[in-house]
């Protein structure tokens, strides 16, 4: 994994909104008579795959249970999945089949490269860099509940669950969303 750049480092380090504000903030503006209940207008793009197709559970085989797609899920209020889907990503939890607590939330979203910039400056100033995600990654342990960040850009890919506890726990999640969203040979070139 490549290391972050100085100046990016002193970017990440004058941020002081929260990875949520930052997509607010690159939503473009608006009219100014906003009211505490209104919401910016969405600028990330549909994510056409199905929870399906991003996440089989075939792939979540490898935690030694079966899981099933919780079709009627709705993300907290606030939550990295409730932003996602905001921007018109795709939000997914899948349940352990043999126990209801034990569930694995995964959220995608296709957003612009300012939006992807402010949220991985702000989870870079957080910490927790994981350099096997393939890509840009992080990982955080709160409550039990471990969370892992991917960029497959211009993807942003976010999984949690109390299975995550350490950043290898969440990476067959990872890979297998990266691997939809950003196939083997698809890939463009960085500078």
């Amino acid at each position: 994994m490549t290391t972050r750049s100085r100046a990016r480092a002193i970017s990440a380090a004058l941020l002081t909104a929260s990875a949520s504000v930052a997509l607010v903030a690159c939503s473009g503006g608006g009219s100014g008579h906003a009211t505490a209940s209104a919401s910016p207008a969405p600028i990330g793009k549909r994510v056409t795959q199905t929870c399906a197709e991003l996440l089989p559970t075939t792939a979540l085989s490898v935690y030694g249970k079966t899981f099933e797609q919780v079709r009627d899920y709705e993300p907290d209020k606030g939550s990295p999945a409730a932003r996602i889907a905001e921007q018109r990503g795709r939000v997914c939890e899948f349940r352990a089949t043999d126990d209801a607590a034990t569930t694995i939330t995964l959220a995608v979203a296709n957003l612009p490269e300012k939006s992807l910039t402010n949220l991985k400056d702000a989870l870079y100033q957080r910490g927790g860099s994981v350099p096997t995600y393939r890509v840009e990654g992080y990982f955080s342990l709160t409550d039990g509940v471990g969370r892992a960040d991917a960029f497959a850009d211009p993807y942003w890919i976010t999984a949690s669950s109390p299975l995550f506890t350490e950043p290898g726990g969440a990476q067959p999640v990872i890979d297998a969303v990266h691997d939809v969203v950003q196939p083997a040979g698809s890939a463009t070139p960085s500078d």
